[in-house]
Parts: structure tokens; sequence; C-alpha cells
């Protein structure tokens, strides 16, 4: 190979994918308020691209249950837990006192997967929520949980938790699942996000995937397919981007074009909310897509 031949497994970034780096005010105090209460953010343990922007917005998602997860899944830069570690007892108040502190009126809160925990760490979940209401009854909360194993028992408490949104995402498609995801299962999870609105019909339920990773346009649809046929309201979709050098390779960057396409696509299907970009992740503008919903389902009446 000569200098400047590039290499196979090395794609070029397009100029779509580059972003700025505000650090306002409000990005500060954000900081503040999270470094001060030793709380975690998975805009951080994730390397998320739109941390700076949606910090100067006071946009944050705080992760319980530790900086470390009990799967190792290809596409994520969060460190593997090696050995068994409780919860912080005092998390559920700290992030209360953060939500006071940072005038949240929504709130997202997510966590790592953690299988050597007896109940997953659904307590942790269910105690945040009932700390935050304490705080502020009128904060919408949204969820993006693990899949508990799939364990019933878990996510009847996670539905009955008191949070209005509730997201457990897919990631990838089916024929990926165990390369990618090897410790998880795509039917489980299309099961886990059934399950929730079976047993709440007024929950909203949202999940997300990324492209980028190997799938083509006949797995996208795919993927849209079982989403709707598992009752999901909301789907974000957005270009995988390789947060570390351990990470799986990106396999193709996908148009802006094409991402327009996508989201035409899982409307077609039923998806009530598509949100479609390339640097669409799980929780970005939650609210808008929140509200986004709402509107639909007052209007169309369904």
């Amino acid at each position: 190979m000569s200098d400047n031949q590039v290499p196979d497994t090395y794609l070029r970034k397009p100029e779509w994918l580059r972003t700025s780096i505000p650090h306002g005010d409000s990005y500060k105090k954000v900081k503040s308020v999270k470094e001060g209460n030793k709380l975690a953010t998975v805009c951080e343990e994730a390397n998320c691209p739109n941390m700076c922007e949606c910090w100067q917005n006071k946009h944050a998602t705080f992760m319980i249950l530790g900086k470390k997860c009990s799967r190792s899944c290809l596409f994520c830069s969060v460190d593997n837990l090696n050995s068994k570690s409780n919860p912080d007892e005092n998390e559920p108040e700290k992030i209360a006192f953060a939500v006071k502190e940072l005038g949240l009126k929504y709130c997202v809160i997510t966590s790592v997967t953690r299988d050597d925990i007896e109940d997953g760490g659904v307590c942790q979940f269910v105690q945040t929520i009932e700390q935050i209401k304490n705080v502020n009854e009128d904060v919408i909360i949204e969820l993006l949980i693990p899949d508990f194993l799939g364990k019933k028992e878990i996510l009847r408490k996670i539905a009955d938790s008191g949070a209005q949104v509730i997201g457990h995402n897919i990631e990838t498609s089916r024929k990926l699942h165990a390369k990618i995801r090897p410790q998880a299962d795509y039917g489980r999870s299309l099961e886990v996000l059934k399950r929730l609105k079976d047993y709440s019909d007024s929950i909203v339920t949202k999940s997300s995937f990324m492209v980028g990773l190997g799938e083509n346009d006949s797995d996208i649809c795919e993927m849209f397919s079982d989403l709707k046929n598992s009752n999901v309201d909301i789907v974000y979709i957005g270009q995988y981007l390789k947060p570390s050098k351990d990470c799986i390779n990106v396999e193709r960057y996908v148009s802006l074009e094409k991402f327009d396409e996508y989201k035409l696509l899982g409307e077609k299907l039923g998806i009530a909310v598509v949100v479609s970009g390339p640097l669409v992740r799980s929780s970005y503008k939650a609210e808008n897509s929140y509200k986004a919903f709402i509107q639909k389902k007052n209007s169309l009446g369904f």
C-alpha cells in the first residue's frame, strides 16, 4: 500500500457530521451541577456529538447505576463492568436536586445495563422518579431502559413508575444483532416494547436504531415494521459514528437525502413520529418529539 492510499477500513467523515462547540453560560451551569453532584451523563460516557448543543439548551440525559456496563456492545464506548458494585444509594436524591437546580421541565434518565444486580436496577429507576416528583410533580420524565432480560415483573414496575415516556433501543437490524450486540436479543427487545404498551396504553413508547453498521434498506424496512407491530410511537434514526478506536468500524455514511427517505418510509409504515438525521441520538430534543406525538395524537384521535 502506498503512503497516500486510504485503508479499506477508513471512511472520510462527511461535512454534515461536523459540529460546532458552544460553551455558553447554560453549558457551564449543566457541567457545574453535574460535577457538583458527582452525576454521570450518557452524553459524556457515550461521547455524544450533540453534548455541547444540548447542554447549552439545558438538555442532559442522566445516567444511573454507575458508569460501567455488564454488556459489551461493539458500537458503544461505555466501559465494561468487571466486578459487581452497588449503585449509589444517594443518586436518586442527587438527580432530583440537579433537576431542581437546572429548572428542568422535561428530564431524561437512562442507565447502563446491570445484569449483575438481581432486579437489574429497577428500584433505582423508581426511586429516582419518586425523588424528582417530590421536587416538582409536573416534570415530564422519559426513561431509556435496558431490556432487564425481559423479566415481566421488572417491566411492570417500569410501566407503573410514573414516567410518561419509556424508550428501549433495538439499536440495529435483526441480522446484525448477534454480531454487534452478542448479549442482547432482537426479539426480546421488541417484546419489551410491546409489553410496556400492553401494561399501560397511556405510556408513550420510543425506540432508536443506527445506520452505518452494515444494514441495508430492506433491513430498515423490517425494523420499522417490527417496531410498528410492537406498538412503538416514536422512532429515532441516526448515523453510527465510531466513538472510540475499540468500537466496530463505520460501514457507510448515509446522505441527508437518505435520512429524509427513511423518515418518510417510517411514517408510511405507520410510525406516528419519526426523527431521522445523521446526528440524531436517542434523547436528542426529546421534549420536541414528545410534544409532536401528543399533538398528533390529539389531532388524529388515536
